[in-house]
């Protein structure tokens, strides 16, 4: 049995990374020949090409695009098996890459990160702050925050707290509005819409007493960004659905306030999701023990998910 060419997929990944034979062999402190070679008994081991080449241009084919996950997992695989071999009181090194959104990442993790840098001076962190939801393996990143339902069960989610979803409004809104007492109340007003989920407008709320409906609003302002929606649901021109932890400030000063107090949304996880590999390099775990043990003492955490 021919053993896979573990070499020639890492070289693959650097030169994917670097879109350059040469960058690529100055990364790994190879000569050019030699990952050119690489690169050529892959592509002849697997029968097809991985790039384009030009005079002026390297790119990827559609099959190495495909492959290119697979690649950046060997890497990311035998980093993992290095660290593991190493004492495990050694000082964690190197880079971390994070994706996490970007209301959240840059309001409420930024913060934190001054008190790891104390605890891990040696660690690096790359982070990416999006709303899109990133593909961490073929996009090489070694772990991600995602606020949501996690239903990719290929990844390794470890669930940091709980966060409601509450539903608010401005006091001047609130006092020229008739009495909201039902959800059914708010189909006469128009609300803020955030894209970014499966069912955008569709709110399902349940009562304390069991009851459930739900909300199907209508939009005075759709986003992909609820962020975006502050200032307006400030000024008192709708109602919405927000997480705690971007408005709990706005709650405690009184400018927003809670409608239908008496009905609730089923919490939402704040968690970190990383690659299936089962092994992590050092820094990435120092990190995700950090935010494990910083982020659940925020003011905004709900500790008792579901409640009223």
């Amino acid at each position: 049995m021919r053993l896979p060419d573990l070499e020639a997929w890492a070289i693959f990944a650097k030169v994917a990374e670097h879109g350059s034979f040469a960058k690529a062999a100055e990364d790994v402190q190879l000569s050019r020949p030699t990952v050119s070679k690489a690169i050529s008994r892959l592509e002849d081991a697997l029968g097809l090409s991985l790039f384009s080449r030009t005079s002026r241009q390297l790119s990827l084919t559609g099959m190495g695009r495909q492959l290119l996950s697979h690649a950046r997992q060997v890497i990311a695989e035998a980093e993992a098996a290095e660290a593991e071999a190493r004492e495990t009181m050694l000082t964690p090194t190197g880079l971390v890459r994070l994706a996490a959104p970007m209301t959240f990442g840059v309001h409420h993790l930024s913060p934190l990160l001054p008190g790891f840098f104390t605890r891990c001076p040696d660690v690096d962190v790359d982070i990416d702050f999006s709303d899109s939801l990133v593909d961490l393996v073929a996009d090489g990143f070694d772990v991600a925050i995602r606020i949501a339902t996690l239903a990719d069960s290929s990844l390794r989610a470890r669930r940091l707290c709980g966060v409601r979803l509450l539903l608010v409004a401005s006091p001047q809104w609130i006092s020229t509005t008739a009495p909201l007492t039902t959800p059914q109340d708010l189909d006469r007003h128009k609300g803020f819409v955030y894209t970014g989920t499966s069912t955008p407008g569709l709110i399902r709320m349940t009562h304390h007493n069991g009851d459930s409906h739900t909300i199907a609003q209508t939009a005075r302002f759709r986003s992909n960004n609820a962020e975006a929606f502050l200032p307006s649901l400030e000024a008192g021109f709708g109602y919405g659905l927000f997480p705690e932890f971007m408005i709990w400030k706005a709650l405690r000063d009184g400018r927003l306030q809670r409608i239908l107090p008496d009905w609730h949304m089923p919490s939402i996880g704040i968690c970190l999701v990383t690659p299936p590999n089962a092994l992590r390099p050092r820094r990435v775990q120092a990190l995700m023990d950090y935010l494990s043990e910083t982020l659940p003492s925020a003011p905004w955490v709900d500790h008792e998910p579901d409640a009223p």
